[in-house]
C-alpha cells in the first residue's frame, strides 16, 4: 500500500483585548477518495473591523470555503476549484451591503487559503492575513499584505472579500516537501512578532500544534497587540508516493479478464457477443442479469497486462465517464458488485459510429451536418464544464443512435485537470489522438485546450460536408505543419456556402489563438454568415498571408529581370 498524505495541524483563535474576535480559522483533512482528489485545506479570515458584520464575514468564508471546495468536480484542477468558490463567496458577500432597504450590514474580511493537494500547495491569498513556511529551519512569507500605506501612522486594505464584486485574488503553487511547516496567522500575531521569533516557536518541531499556536497567541499579546489573536500551523509529515492512487491501486489489484465468449457470465453481466477486438481493448454486447437491460463491456487486452501506462490510462477512462452527466456522452455505468478483474461497463448504443453514417450519406445535407455538429459541440461543452479534454475526437469515437442523438465515446485520451495535478511516474502522452483530426498543438509538443477539441470538432464537420480533410489526404506532422494550407470546401462540394466555409477555415486554424474561441461561436456560424470573416478574407494578401505575398512579388521580379535581360541581350 503506498504511503497518503499525512499532515498534522492545529490552530488558536482568540478575542484578545477586545470584545468580540473576528477572526476565524479551520482545517478539513478529508478521508478516503477526496484526500487524494482534493488534499487537504487550511484557512484562516480576519473581517475587518471597520465593516459592520466582520466577524460573520470571516466565519462564512472559513466555514464556506471549507465546505465547498471539496464539493467541487473532482476533474476541477485546484486553482479552478479555489477561484470559483471564492468568487461565489465574494459576490455573497458584497451583495449583503448592497440593499439599504433590507437592513443589510458590510461584510468585509481577509481571507487566506493554503490547500495541499499531492506534493504542491496552493495558495490562494487577498488581505493582510498571511501565509509563512518552516523549511531548512528558515522562515518565509508566502503572501504579500494588500495593504497601502499613507504614513506610520495611517493605513488601509486595499483588496478584501467584500469589497468589490469582482475579486482579485492572489495565487501561488509551490512545491511541497516532507518536513515542512506551514504558519498562518492574522496581523494581531504578524504586527507583533517578527519572523525570528515566530521561528523560534516552530523549530525546534513539536507534535502539540495547539499548545504552539497558543504560545504564539499569548506572546504577541504579552508584547502589546490590541487586536484578536488567531494562528494555524500546519506540519507535512509525509506526501504521497509518486505512484499512490487509490483508484489505480484498488482496480490494479485485479486481474485482466480472459477471452469471453457468449454464455459466460461476468460477476453480474452476461456475454451475448463480441462487438469488437483490436490489439488493445475487447468490446462486448452481454446483459445485465440485475436489470435485464443489455449494456457493454469493455475489457483491456492482455497484451498490455505488464504496461502500466496502458492501465492508468484504461482506468481513468471509466473515472472520466462516469462523472459526466449528459444526453451526448457515453453513460459509463457502477457495476452493481466489487469486481472479480479489470473492465467497466457503459450504457448500450442501438446505432452506428459517425464514420458509419458518413458512408452512409456521402451526400450529406447541410441540416443535417449542423445537427450533428449541435450535438458533438453539447456533449464537448459538458466535458470542458468538468475541466476535461476529449483529445481524440473523430468520427470513430462518436455514435448515433436511432433517433439521432449524437453521443461521444472513448475517454482513453482524456486529459482531466484535477488527475494532472496528482504526481505520477507514469508519462502521460500529449499526443494520444489520431493524426488529421488532433490538433497541431499537440504535434508540435504543446498541451491541448478546449480549443484543440474545438479543431477537431471543425475537422469532422468540414468532412461531412466534402468526404475530404481541410489540409490534403496526408497526414499532417510537425514538418509539414508550416506549409500547410487550407483547401476550401467549395472545391470539394460546390454547395457549401462561402461564408460557411469561412467559418470552418477559422475552426480548423493551425493556429491556435486564430479559432474561436467558444464552440457556441462555431455552432452559430455554421448558420449564420459573419461578416468580420467576410472582411478577413477581402484583406490583401499582404496581410492574410505575408509569406505567400512576398514569394509571389520575387516570382515576378524573377520574371521582370529575366525579361529585361532578354532585351539587352537582344537589342
Amino acid at each position: 500500500m503506498g504511503t497518503p498524505l499525512t499532515i498534522q495541524a492545529g490552530w488558536y483563535s482568540d478575542a484578545g483585548i477586545k470584545d468580540s474576535n473576528d477572526d476565524a480559522c479551520g482545517f478539513v483533512s478529508p478521508k478516503s477518495s477526496a484526500l487524494e482528489s482534493k488534499g487537504v485545506a487550511a484557512v484562516i479570515a480576519d473581517g475587518m473591523s471597520g465593516s459592520e458584520a466582520g466577524k460573520e464575514a470571516s466565519n462564512a468564508c472559513v466555514q464556506g470555503f471549507l465546505s465547498d471546495y471539496f464539493s467541487t468536480p473532482d476533474s476541477w484542477g485546484t486553482k479552478s476549484s479555489g477561484t470559483k468558490v471564492l468568487g461565489a463567496l465574494n459576490q455573497w458577500l458584497y451583495t449583503q451591503g448592497q440593499d439599504p432597504h433590507s437592513g443589510a450590514q458590510t461584510m468585509v474580511t481577509t481571507l487566506s487559503t493554503l490547500v495541499i493537494k499531492s506534493t504542491t500547495a496552493h495558495i490562494f491569498h487577498i488581505g493582510d492575513t498571511r501565509i509563512y513556511r518552516l523549511r531548512n529551519g528558515q522562515l518565509e512569507c508566502l503572501t504579500k499584505d494588500h495593504r497601502v500605506h499613507i504614513s506610520d501612522e495611517k493605513n488601509y486594505l486595499s483588496r478584501a472579500m467584500g469589497i468589490e464584486l469582482q475579486i482579485d485574488i492572489d495565487y501561488r503553487a509551490l512545491p511541497v516537501e516532507e518536513g515542512d511547516i506551514y504558519l498562518l496567522t492574522t496581523d494581531g500575531i504578524h504586527d507583533f512578532l517578527d519572523d525570528a521569533e515566530l521561528a523560534e516557536f516552530l523549530y525546534p518541531k513539536t507534535d502539540s500544534h495547539e499548545t504552539t499556536t497558543r504560545a504564539i497567541a499569548e506572546k504577541a499579546l504579552e508584547l502589546g497587540s490590541h487586536d484578536n489573536v488567531s494562528c494555524l500551523i500546519l506540519r507535512v509529515d509525509t506526501l504521497p508516493d509518486a505512484n499512490h492512487s487509490e483508484f489505480y491501486q484498488r482496480l490494479s489489484e485485479l486481474p485482466f479478464p480472459p477471452p469471453l465468449e457468449p454464455g459466460m457470465i461476468l460477476d453480474s453481466y452476461r456475454i451475448i457477443r463480441e462487438m469488437h477486438a483490436s490489439k488493445r481493448t475487447q468490446i462486448y454486447l452481454a446483459e445485465d442479469q440485475r436489470t435485464d437491460q443489455k449494456v457493454v463491456l469493455k475489457t483491456p487486452s492482455v497484451n498490455y497486462e505488464d504496461d502500466a501506462e496502458y492501465i492508468d490510462r484504461f482506468l481513468h477512462e471509466e473515472w472520466a465517464g462516469r462523472r459526466i452527466n449528459n444526453q451526448h456522452i457515453l453513460h459509463v455505468l457502477k457495476p452493481h458488485a466489487q469486481r472479480q478483474c479489470i473492465y467497466y461497463v457503459t450504457e448500450y448504443i442501438d446505432g452506428q459510429t459517425l464514420r458509419e453514417w458518413m458512408n452512409d450519406h456521402p451526400q450529406a445535407s447541410l441540416k443535417e451536418v449542423r445537427s450533428i455538429a449541435e450535438q458533438i459541440a453539447a456533449g464537448l461543452r459538458a466535458m470542458h464544464r468538468q475541466e476535461m479534454i476529449h483529445q481524440d475526437l473523430k468520427p470513430e469515437n462518436i455514435m448515433l443512435d436511432q433517433h439521432g442523438t449524437v453521443k461521444i465515446i472513448d475517454f482513453g485520451s482524456t486529459k482531466i485537470a484535477g488527475i494532472e495535478e496528482i504526481t505520477t511516474p507514469l508519462a502521460r502522452d500529449n499526443m494520444l489522438g489520431t493524426r488529421n483530426y488532433t490538433a497541431p498543438e499537440y504535434l508540435q509538443g504543446y498541451s491541448g485546450s478546449s480549443r484543440s477539441d474545438l479543431y477537431s470538432l471543425g475537422v469532422i464537420v468540414y468532412e461531412m460536408l466534402t468526404g475530404q480533410l481541410p489540409y490534403g489526404p496526408n497526414e499532417l506532422t510537425a514538418r509539414r505543419l508550416r506549409k500547410a494550407r487550407y483547401i476550401s470546401a467549395t472545391s470539394f462540394n460546390p454547395e457549401v456556402p462561402v461564408w460557411l466555409d469561412q467559418a470552418l477555415e477559422k475552426a480548423a486554424s493551425i493556429a491556435r489563438n486564430d479559432r474561436y474561441e467558444l464552440l457556441s461561436e462555431l455552432i452559430h456560424d455554421l448558420s449564420h454568415p459573419n461578416i468580420s470573416l467576410s472582411q478577413r478574407r477581402r484583406e490583401p494578401l499582404l496581410e492574410r498571408n505575408p509569406l505567400l505575398f512576398w514569394k509571389a512579388l520575387s516570382g515576378v521580379l524573377l520574371l521582370l529581370n529575366l525579361f529585361l535581360v532578354f532585351q539587352l541581350l537582344n537589342s
